[in-house]
C-alpha cells in the first residue's frame, strides 16, 4: 500500500503524481481491507453475499456438474448486520451530542449539515465498514466512507498526511479524484479515452475568505489552511476491525437454513418411484425427471405406475436451531434483543441487566466518537467537551420514582438529566425557564412590598 513517504517521492513531478494517484487507488480497491468493507456494505444492505451467490448443482450420469435451474432456490437474506449497527449507533447518538456551550453545535454545522445529522451518518458508516472519515469543511463536516477515500499515512507515526477521494458513476463515465494535502486540495478528472488524469480545478486552500461588493460581486481575497490535516477518521471500535469478519459465518448459517427450509416447503415432492420400468436406463430416468421439472407431466406405458413420495420436513429441529443461531448472534454482537423485555411490565433492574452487553460495546464505540469530535473541535478552534445521553427502553414510572426519591440530595440540573422522559437538549431550556419564572416572582414581590403582611 502506498504511504505518505511514497507520495513525497513523486509530489514534485506532475506526470508521475497522476500515475501514482491512479495506482494508489487501484491497489486500495484490490486490497483485502477494501474487499471486506465491500462485503460489509453488501450485508448492511441485506444483499448477503454468501446466500445471494448460492447455487444448486446437478450431476449427470457421467459425473459432469451443471447448474440446477429446475428446483427451488429461494435466497432469504437476514438483516442482522444492519440491525446491530443501527442499534449501537442510535443507542449512543440517537439523542444527539451535548456540549457545555450551547453555541458549539451551531458552529459545527446547521441545516442539512447539522452536526448531529452528519455524525449519525458518519457513525453508521464507521460501524459498518470499521471506519469512516469526517472532512472539516470550514463550518461543517462532510462524510467520506472507506469505499471512496484512501489516506496516505506517515510510516513513522501513522498519521494521515494526505489522501484521495475517488468516485465514478459507471465504468464508462468519468473518474473523479480529489487529492487532499496539508496546504489545499486539487480536483482531477479522467474521461474514458484520456491517457491520464486531467486537472479539473487547480490546488485550492481549504478556507477561502470572500468579500462581496455591489460593483464587483463576490471575490476571494485570501486563502488559508488548517494547522492539521482536515480529514479525521472515526473508528467503529478500538480494535480497528471490520465486524462482519466475526459475524459472517453465523449470519450465513442462519440464511442457508432459512432458505433451505423455504425450498423444502416449496418442493413438497421429494422423490418418485416408477413400477414396472426396470428396463429404464439412468439416462431415461434423468430425462423423466427433467420432464417432470419442466413440463410438470410425464407419459407412461399401460402397466407402468408412477408414485410421488414426500418426507416429513424436520420443522422442529430447524426452528430450534434457528432460534439458537439468533440467540448466539445477539450474544456475539453484544446486542439488545428487545423481544426479551417487550413482554410484560419488566422491572428496571431486569431492563438494566439486559442492556449491559450493549452498554459495554457502546462504551468502546463512545471513546472513538469522543476522539473524533475532539479532533474536529481542534480544527474548528473550539474548546468544549461532548457528552451523550443514551436512548434506552425503560420502565419510566419506576425510574422516575427512583430519581424523585433521591431528589433531596441532588441539584435541579442533575435531577432533570436523570429523568428518563427529558432529553439532554431540554435540560438547559427548562432550567432557564425556571430561573425566569423565579425572577418574575421576586420582581413582583419587590413591586408590592406589603404583599404577605396583615
Amino acid at each position: 500500500m502506498k504511504t505518505f513517504q511514497d507520495l513525497e517521492k513523486v509530489i514534485d513531478n506532475e506526470k508521475e503524481l497522476k500515475i501514482f494517484l491512479i495506482t494508489a487507488m487501484n491497489e486500495y480497491i484490490a486490497s483485502a481491507e477494501y474487499k471486506w468493507a465491500q462485503i460489509a456494505e453488501d450485508y448492511d444492505k441485506q444483499q448477503n453475499t454468501t446466500i445471494m451467490g448460492y447455487q444448486k448443482w446437478l450431476y449427470t450420469v457421467s459425473g459432469n456438474k451443471t447448474p440446477d435451474i429446475y428446483s427451488a432456490n429461494h435466497k432469504l437474506a437476514s438483516n442482522y448486520y444492519n440491525r446491530f449497527n443501527i442499534q449501537e449507533n442510535q443507542y449512543l447518538l440517537g439523542n444527539g451530542v451535548t456540549f457545555n456551550n450551547e453555541e458549539t453545535k451551531d458552529k459545527l454545522g446547521t441545516k442539512k449539515y447539522a452536526f448531529d445529522t452528519m455524525l449519525q451518518k458518519l457513525g453508521k458508516l464507521a460501524l459498518t465498514h470499521k471506519k469512516a472519515y469526517g472532512f472539516w469543511n470550514k463550518d461543517h463536516i462532510n462524510v467520506f466512507s472507506m469505499l471512496e477515500f484512501y489516506p496516505f499515512l506517515d510510516e513513522e507515526n501513522g498519521a494521515i498526511m494526505a489522501g484521495i477521494r475517488f468516485w465514478q458513476i459507471d465504468k464508462d463515465k468519468p473518474l473523479r479524484i480529489t487529492f487532499y494535502e496539508m496546504d489545499g486540495y486539487t480536483q482531477y478528472i479522467k474521461h474514458k479515452d484520456d491517457a491520464e488524469l486531467q486537472v479539473l480545478v487547480e490546488k485550492t486552500p481549504y478556507i477561502l475568505d470572500i468579500a462581496s461588493t455591489e460593483h464587483d460581486g463576490e471575490e476571494v481575497y485570501n486563502g488559508r489552511n488548517y494547522e492539521g490535516f482536515p480529514i479525521v477518521p472515526l473508528w467503529g471500535n478500538q480494535d480497528h476491525v471490520c465486524k462482519i469478519q466475526a459475524w459472517r459465518s453465523k449470519i450465513d448459517a442462519y440464511d442457508l437454513i432459512s432458505s433451505g427450509f423455504c425450498n423444502d416447503v416449496d418442493e413438497a415432492v421429494l422423490y418418485w418411484t416408477i413400477s414396472n420400468a426396470g428396463g429404464m436406463e439412468k439416462e431415461d430416468l434423468a430425462d423423466f425427471l427433467h420432464q417432470l421439472k419442466t413440463l410438470k407431466v410425464a407419459t407412461t406405458d399401460d402397466d407402468t405406475k408412477i408414485d410421488a413420495h414426500t418426507v416429513d420436513i424436520p420443522v422442529t429441529a430447524r426452528e430450534t436451531y434457528l432460534r439458537l443461531l439468533e440467540k448466539n448472534l445477539y450474544k456475539d454482537a453484544m446486542a439488545l434483543d428487545t423481544e426479551a423485555i417487550a413482554e410484560g411490565n419488566t422491572v428496571a433492574t431486569a431492563i438494566r441487566a439486559a442492556y449491559e452487553p450493549l452498554n459495554a460495546k457502546t462504551d468502546d464505540y463512545e471513546y472513538c466518537v469522543i476522539e473524533f469530535i475532539q479532533e474536529i473541535l481542534s480544527l474548528a478552534g473550539i474548546e468544549d467537551e461532548p457528552s451523550f445521553k443514551r436512548s434506552t427502553v425503560v420502565n419510566q414510572s419506576e425510574e422516575t420514582q427512583m430519581v424523585l426519591s433521591a431528589a433531596q440530595y441532588l441539584d435541579d440540573e442533575t435531577i432533570l438529566k436523570k429523568l428518563p422522559f427529558i432529553s439532554s437538549d431540554e435540560v438547559q431550556s427548562i432550567l432557564e425557564k425556571r430561573l425566569e419564572e423565579e425572577s418574575d416572582r421576586f420582581g413582583q414581590l419587590d413591586n408590592n412590598p406589603n404583599e404577605g403582611e396583615e
